[in-house]
């Protein structure tokens, strides 16, 4: 497994674990959505989702993705719409802790949290990269960068593949804490506990996501991409 799970008083850790960066190749993008519908059906009180070592995560690995046959390039594309959209779907408060690098995918998978908490780290790079890796977005993280990112540093971070510190993207907004590298967990699990503690939580939750679950929903239940086509026809 490339998902660590752990459980403290009713909140679960997951923690990314695939060494050196955390890249997502497919088998690690269908364990997270697999645990996401599973959390989906029995929800913890909430869910703190991190990279393990000193990366969230690097995105999707490139190298593995290249070397895929076409079935598999569309069993990745498909699976990524499939977790991104459980991800954002689930009932019970999500708090994202990034303690370093969340870049493509991996800044996707991040914002799929109700408050993102960041290391207060200058080295720490994020941003939306798919331009200069030469991998497009599929669908439904389409639909989420368009959902939780402002027009402006929407053009800004998919046009430019630029990267910004986490302080920086704490000052637009994305980024909702900073902390010290040893505080952040702690920090996310009193975040999520404090979401958890308000009764109408998940039904807020569900009103201010609605449209844009919709969308989601249908894209995953539609099983194409246009993606797939684009990349068959490179």
């Amino acid at each position: 497994m490339n998902i660590d799970v752990a459980h403290s008083d009713g909140v679960a850790l997951l923690t990314i674990s695939r060494p050196p960066v955390n890249a997502l190749d497919v088998e690690t993008v269908e364990q997270l959505r697999d645990l996401a519908i599973g959390m989906a059906a029995a929800p913890p009180k909430g869910i703190v989702l991190c990279g393990g070592g000193h990366c969230f995560s690097a995105g999707v690995d490139t190298r593995a993705f290249g070397s895929y046959a076409p079935a598999d390039r569309a069993r990745m594309i498909l699976a990524i719409s499939a977790m991104i959209t459980a991800l954002y779907a689930l009932p019970c408060p999500v708090v994202t802790a990034v303690g370093g690098h969340a870049l493509g995918g991996g800044f996707v998978v991040m914002l799929a949290g109700d408050v993102r908490i960041a290391v207060d780290d200058d080295k720490a790079k994020l941003g939306l990269t798919e331009a200069k890796a030469g991998v497009p977005f599929p669908a439904a993280p389409l639909e989420i960068i368009k959902a939780e990112l402002s027009p402006e540093l929407l053009r800004r971070l998919t046009l430019t593949s630029q990267t910004l510190s986490p302080a920086a993207l704490h000052r637009h907004g994305v980024i909702d804490e900073l902390c010290s590298a040893g505080d952040l967990l702690s920090t996310a699990q009193a975040r999520v506990r404090q979401l958890a503690d308000q009764p109408a939580f998940g039904s807020v939750k569900q009103q201010i996501r609605r449209a844009t679950l919709s969308r989601l929903r249908a894209i995953v239940a539609s099983g194409e991409d246009p993606l797939i086509d684009a990349l068959a026809r490179a």
